[in-house]
């Protein structure tokens, strides 16, 4: 589920954590909405990403080309955050 800055995950254990994202965006070639996003609550570069559908909810990314395609998304995203920073 997604709203304006958060999203909710359930991880294997069934719990549901909050998640800060980052950014969305959309991918015209796969015809798919993709969100970026990271855990508010751990000190780490580590993010994540997932397709999604009109009702706010996650799918899962099918193809190594599609996580290829999402990876230079995420590279291009922290070069302009690290220029906007300078």
């Amino acid at each position: 589920m997604l709203d304006s800055n958060s999203l909710y995950v359930t991880d294997e254990l069934g719990n549901e954590k909050r998640m800060e994202i980052l950014f969305t965006f959309e991918d015209e070639e796969h015809g798919k909405k993709y969100v970026v996003f990271a855990d508010p609550d751990v000190e780490s570069e580590e993010v994540f990403a997932s397709a999604y559908d009109d009702a706010g909810n996650l799918l899962p990314v099918e193809s190594d080309e599609e996580w290829a395609m999402i990876e230079e998304v995420i590279l291009a995203f922290q070069e302009d955050e690290e220029a906007s920073d300078e």
